[in-house]
């Protein structure tokens, strides 16, 4: 049976293999996905186990994506632009490494929660592999604008840099701002930091919630509850990352199978299952 597996640390809490499974008896394939806890410094050694052991990719989560990406010998266009990679393709010719976070996050933003993205003015909290993923998949949105705040300015100036290209090319203005600094109002406001996963407070003021945003935290569950109760207290839709990481799953799965899934339906049997 075709095997693959998400890693990261911790993993514990995925739900990447119910969903996968899910994608697999609804289009007919038969596959074994599973999840691996990874030491902090084996990363390389769990690719290289999974690969003797016949499978043929995985997914990765934190804190790996930036070492899957150097890892690889191919990678798509979007992991070189990211730096970072949280999926990996076994092929006969080495390693391909993609990035289907940006891809998840579009379309569960403009597919499930409805919200064209097109012109929008775009807050992006954080400017970690998170971030790094998503950026560029936003830009091709077309958006209208889009900040990347970060509580070092530093980090977020860099990320911006490394898009410049792709933001001239597509009409999107893209900067960056330290956090404390952002106090205009944006349609679209996406958490990509650990705040929620740490428990701390929500990053930004409510000055940057434009009355009905969208405000998406990436977590799901209990630790993106506070970001969802910051925004509903202040007139703004709130989302959790459920959808997002439903989506990229049905990225990746279409990278591996040849065969999108029905994200859409997986993603609300989850909410069901998890409700």
């Amino acid at each position: 049976m075709d095997r693959y597996c998400v890693m990261g640390n911790p993993v514990e809490h995925s739900k990447s293999p119910w969903i996968h499974a899910r994608f697999a008896e609804l289009t007919g394939h038969s596959l074994q996905y599973g999840k691996r806890l990874v030491p902090l410094d084996g990363f390389a050694q769990a690719v290289t186990d999974l690969r003797a052991e016949g499978g043929l990719g995985c997914n990765i989560t934190v804190p790996f994506k930036f070492e899957a990406a150097r890892l690889a010998q191919h990678e798509s266009a979007r992991a070189r632009l990211a730096g970072a990679s949280n999926f990996l393709l076994f092929r006969s010719d080495g390693i391909f490494a993609d990035n289907t976070d940006g891809a998840g996050l579009v379309n569960d933003i403009q597919a499930n929660a409805g919200v064209a993205l097109a012109g929008r003015d775009v807050l992006l909290i954080g400017a970690g592999g998170a971030s790094a993923g998503v950026l560029g998949p936003l830009i091709e949105a077309k958006v209208g604008r889009i900040t990347v705040a970060n509580r070092t300015p530093d980090k977020a100036r860099a990320l911006v840099e490394r898009h410049a290209a792709l933001a001239r090319q597509h009409g999107v203005q893209v900067d960056s701002s330290e956090l404390a600094a952002v106090q205009s109002p944006y349609d679209v406001v996406v958490n990509a930091t650990a705040s929620s996963l740490s428990g701390a407070g929500v990053p930004v003021s409510p000055l940057v919630l434009k009355p009905g945003a969208l405000a998406l935290d990436m977590m799901y569950g209990p630790a993106a509850a506070g970001f969802m109760d910051w925004a509903r207290a202040h007139q703004a839709v709130p989302r959790d990352g459920l959808g997002m990481l439903v989506e990229q799953a049905a990225e990746a799965f279409l990278l591996w199978r040849g065969v999108r899934p029905p994200s859409a339906q997986v993603l609300a049997e989850l909410r069901a299952t998890l409700a």
